[in-house]
């Protein structure tokens, strides 16, 4: 199993990002996918998920209203869309799947919100 995101960057508050996660290794669309973020110093937190077809989506409410997930089965990759992005909403990004009762994660990818 692999996962491999992508997308981060500085922006400044206010402003847009979409992060992506390839998968592979795996059938990616028989699973849940999760987006999770952790900032310095803090506990990794969970942000969003979504169901094997994209019917079921969730969000914390921290980021419900401005952060939107999606996927394409047929890529094999997962997306969040992240607008009117916050400096709390600075952390590494990282997608998540729990394939085989086994949490997966990819490296992650540095989102910083500041002007």
């Amino acid at each position: 199993v692999q996962l491999v995101e992508s997308g981060g960057g500085l922006v400044q508050p206010g402003g847009s990002l979409r992060l992506s996660c390839v998968a592979s290794g795996f059938t990616f669309s028989n699973y849940f996918m999760s987006w999770y973020r952790q900032a310095r110093g803090k506990e990794r937190e969970w942000v969003a998920g979504i169901t094997r077809a994209g019917g079921n989506i969730n969000y914390a409410d921290s980021v419900k209203g401005r952060f939107t997930i999606s996927r394409d089965n047929a890529k094999n990759t997962m997306y969040l869309q992240m607008n009117g992005l916050k400096p709390e909403d600075t952390a590494v990004y990282y997608c998540n799947a729990r394939v085989w009762g086994q949490d997966y994660w990819g490296q992650g990818t540095q989102v910083t919100v500041s002007s």
